[in-house]
């Protein structure tokens, strides 16, 4: 079994905001949106780790009656994510904070359904970042953590990058590839999901390099 090696918990430098931004997420983006609103997604959602917030402004664009919380610890990101919420057509429903996605500092069971999108493998100890995102979504709200899961070996990793990263850079390429080298396996995201208290959770393989942990409203 490959083991992980970490990266950096936040994508904190210009070159890292700016690459990341520039990489195609839409298809990924879209089957994301999709499982989201399949599980019962409305009202006030909150974006743990938004990114440059593509896809914030994705649901608001496509759902006027949603709106977003989106939440990122990357000063720089944070930056290009304002930019591209102010060109969006609705900058009113979307808002941008600054902090730590495992102590947001908000009251329990704030938004009727939290969403993180490709950050757990940026975490060391996930732990507190499961916890808290179960604790700020409301009593039967949705939850929708997806992640890459790591592969069994290198040669896979370079597969995969090969297939899905074809087109981008040399430092794209090394993105990924170090993300998918970060990430966990499912078997370890089960294990550390119940001890958090997700043990009603659902861990769906969603692709040949992602999953989820998903609980649905209800």
């Amino acid at each position: 079994m490959l083991e992980r090696v970490l990266e950096p918990e936040a994508m904190d430098t210009a070159e890292e905001a700016e690459g990341y931004d520039r990489m195609d997420h839409t298809a990924a983006n879209r089957n994301f949106i999709e499982r989201l609103m399949e599980l019962g997604a409305k009202g006030h959602l909150l974006d743990l780790g938004c990114g440059p917030a593509h896809m914030a402004i994705t649901i608001c664009t496509e759902n006027p009656e949603l709106r977003v919380t989106g939440l990122d610890l990357a000063h720089h990101m944070l930056r290009i994510a304002k930019a591209n919420v102010d060109k969006s057509s609705c900058a009113d429903r979307i808002e941008l904070i600054h902090g730590d996605a495992k102590d947001v500092g908000l009251e329990a069971g704030s938004f009727d359904a939290v969403y993180s999108n490709t950050i757990l493998h940026h975490i060391p100890d996930p732990r507190p970042f499961l916890r808290e995102a179960a604790r700020l979504v409301k009593p039967g709200g949705v939850l929708l953590i997806r992640d890459l899961f790591r592969p069994e070996s290198k040669a896979r990793i370079s597969e995969l990058v090969q297939l899905h990263a074809a087109d981008c850079d040399d430092y794209q390429r090394g993105l990924f590839g170090d993300s998918l080298h970060a990430a966990f396996t499912s078997d370890e995201l089960r294990a550390i999901a119940d001890e958090c208290g997700l043990s009603e959770a659902e861990i769906v393989i969603d692709s040949d390099r992602h999953m989820s942990l998903q609980l649905r409203s209800h």
